[in-house]
C-alpha cells in the first residue's frame, strides 16, 4: 500500500509521467534515435580521423569490425581483401545448384518427414531442426526449382515432383508439427507444378511432358487446394492443376495427346489396386470405392474440361473410355456420364443420371445446374437452396 501512495504523487507527477508513454513520447524517442543514426562522419572527416592512427591500430580496428560484426559486413571486408575471390564467389552464386546434390537432400528430407523423425522420438533430427522444418523445407523448393536450369535436369526434376508428392500427403499425414503445414512452409503447389510442368515441355518436347505430366495430375490435384483449412494467404495464390494444363494446351491435337496420356496413367492406377492383395478387411478406411470416389472429386474440374474440348470431335472415344473408367468412381464419375448423354443429345439418360448424382449429394451446385437444364426431378433440399438462392437477389434489389 505504502508504494501505491507514494506513486500516486502529485497529479502534476502522474501526468508528467503519462506524457512519457504516450504515441507523442515515443515520436520524439524515434526522431532522437534517427538524428543519433544520422550523426556520423563524412568521407573526409572519416580519412581526417584514420590519418592519425599508425598500421597496427588500423589493422586492430578492422579485425573488430570484421570478427564482431554480422555476416554482411565480413563478406564485404572479405571482397574488399581479396576481389577474386569475391569475383568467384559471385559467379558461384549466380550458377544453379547442383542436381544431384539437392535431390540427396530432398529424399532425405522426405524420408526422415515420412518416418515421423520431424515429430519427435528420432536422434537423426535435432529439436532445434524440428521447430525449422518449414525453413528447411523452403530451402529446398528454392534450390530444386532453381537446378532445373542446370545442364542435367533430370534430377532437380525428380526433386520438385518429391517435395509436391510429399506437399500433397501433408493433407493427409502429420509429418511435421503444424496444424497446417503448407501454409506454414508457404509452398504453392500449383506455382511449382506449372514451373516443372513448362520447363519439361521447353526442354525435353511436348510428348514427355504429356508422358510425365498425365502421370502426377491424378496424384497431385486436390478439389480444395492443398492447405488444410482451405483459405488464408496461401489459399489465395493456388490454382487448379486443370487450369494449369488448360493454359498450356492450346491446339486439339495437344489435347488428345495428353489425353492419351492421361487416360494410360488412370489405367496404371487400376491395374496397381487390382494387383493390391486384399490384406485389410471390406469395412477397413478408406477402402477403393473412396479412393475412387475421391479421385473422380478432385479430377472433376479436368474432366470437365475434357468434355468441352472432346465432345464432337475425332477424339470422342476418349470420352467414353474415361466414362466407365475403374479408377475413377462415385457421384462425379455418374456425373461425367450425365454429361456426355446430354452433349450427345440423350436427354433421357442424362436425367436419370443426374437424379441418381442428387440423390448422393443433393447440396452440389453442378448437379443441381445440370438437372434444371435436363428437367430431372430435385430433392426437396435441392429445391429449398436454389428457392433460398433465388430469393436472396430479390431481397437486396433496391427499392
Amino acid at each position: 500500500m505504502k508504494m501505491a501512495d507514494e506513486w500516486e504523487g502529485t497529479p502534476e507527477s502522474r501526468s508528467s509521467a503519462s506524457m512519457s508513454a504516450t504515441p507523442a513520447g515515443a515520436g520524439l524517442v524515434g526522431l532522437t534515435s534517427a538524428a543519433v543514426a544520422l550523426n556520423r562522419m563524412n568521407r573526409d572527416e572519416f580519412f581526417a580521423k584514420l590519418a592519425g592512427l599508425d598500421e597496427d591500430r588500423t589493422k586492430k580496428a578492422l579485425w573488430n569490425l570484421y570478427w564482431r560484426g554480422p555476416a554482411q559486413l565480413r563478406e564485404r571486408i572479405e571482397s574488399e581483401l581479396d576481389p577474386a575471390q569475391d569475383a568467384a564467389r559471385k559467379r558461384a552464386a549466380a550458377e544453379p545448384p547442383d542436381p544431384g546434390t539437392v535431390l540427396w537432400e530432398v529424399r532425405d528430407f522426405a524420408e526422415l518427414a515420412r518416418a515421423g523423425a520431424y515429430l519427435a522420438g528420432d536422434r537423426r533430427v535435432s529439436p532445434k531442426e524440428r521447430t525449422r522444418w518449414r525453413l528447411t523445407f523452403r530451402r529446398l523448393a528454392a534450390d530444386a526449382l532453381a537446378a532445373l536450369r542446370h545442364e542435367d535436369s533430370e534430377p532437380a526434376e525428380e526433386a520438385v515432383a518429391l517435395l509436391i508428392d510429399l506437399a500433397c500427403e501433408t493433407k493427409r499425414f502429420d509429418y511435421f508439427r503444424s496444424e497446417d503445414p503448407m501454409e506454414a512452409a508457404q509452398f504453392v503447389v500449383s506455382d511449382a507444378a506449372a514451373t516443372l510442368w513448362e520447363f519439361v515441355r521447353e526442354r525435353h518436347g511436348f510428348t514427355r511432358f504429356a508422358t510425365v505430366a498425365g502421370a502426377q495430375l491424378p496424384r497431385w490435384e486436390s478439389a480444395y487446394g492443398w492447405s488444410r483449412s482451405g483459405w488464408g494467404k496461401l489459399a489465395e495464390k493456388e490454382t487448379s492443376l486443370a487450369s494449369v494444363l488448360g493454359r498450356m494446351l492450346r491446339a486439339p491435337d495437344a489435347w488428345t495427346a495428353f489425353a492419351d496420356c492421361y487416360l494410360d496413367a488412370l489405367d496404371q492406377i487400376a491395374r496397381t489396386q487390382a494387383a493390391r492383395p486384399a490384406s485389410r478387411p471390406a469395412y477397413s478406411y478408406p477402402d477403393s470405392d473412396y479412393r475412387r470416389s475421391d479421385r473422380a472429386r478432385d479430377l472433376a474440374e479436368w474432366h470437365s474440361l475434357l468434355l468441352e474440348r472432346l465432345a464432337g470431335s475425332e477424339a470422342e472415344d476418349r470420352l467414353d473410355r474415361l466414362a466407365r473408367h475403374p479408377a475413377l468412381g462415385g457421384p462425379e464419375l455418374t456425373f461425367v456420364q450425365a454429361r456426355l448423354a446430354q452433349l450427345r443429345g440423350n436427354t433421357d439418360a442424362a436425367r436419370t443420371l443426374t437424379e441418381a448424382c442428387l440423390g448422393k449429394l443433393p447440396g452440389h451446385d453442378g448437379f443441381a445446374a445440370l438437372a434444371v437444364q435436363v428437367g430431372a426431378e430435385l430433392p426437396a433440399s435441392t429445391r429449398d437452396k436454389l428457392a433460398e438462392r433465388a430469393r436472396q437477389p430479390a431481397a437486396t434489389a433496391p427499392g
